[in-house]
């Protein structure tokens, strides 16, 4: 399966961005997917992962309430909702299916990924 994430660019602080993941070659719809980033001269960390039929979410912590993981198996799509945006939210964010159903926060539990998207949130 490859995926694609799109949605990314500049925003203000307290500002809202859309992220999508894209699936083709094969569906995702039987795997969890997670939402992972990664800053410059930092490892890449877990942010969200929505399981198979989007009945379980889990959220890193650092999320507090501001972000929303969703899918819609349909069109073979997971979105990340992400408001009151702050400058330490600008990263690299990337999609990833899992191995299994349910999700991870771990990364060795995610075995295709996809390209980033860039966000950039100005202060």
């Amino acid at each position: 399966v490859q995926l694609q994430a799109s949605g990314g660019g500049l925003v203000q602080a307290g500002g809202s961005l859309r992220l999508s993941c894209a699936a083709s070659g094969r569906t995702f719809s039987n795997n969890a997917v997670g939402w992972f980033r990664q800053a410059p001269g930092r490892e890449r960390e877990f942010v969200a992962t929505i399981s198979w039929r989007g009945g379980s979410t889990n959220y890193a912590d650092f999320v507090e309430g501001r972000f929303t993981i969703s899918r819609d198996n349909a069109k073979n799509m997971v979105y990340l909702q992400m408001n009151s945006l702050k400058p330490e939210d600008t990263a690299v964010y990337v999609c990833a299916s899992a191995r299994s159903a349910y999700g991870s926060a771990l990364r060795s539990q995610y075995n295709y990924w996809g390209q980033g998207t860039q966000v950039t949130v100005s202060s």
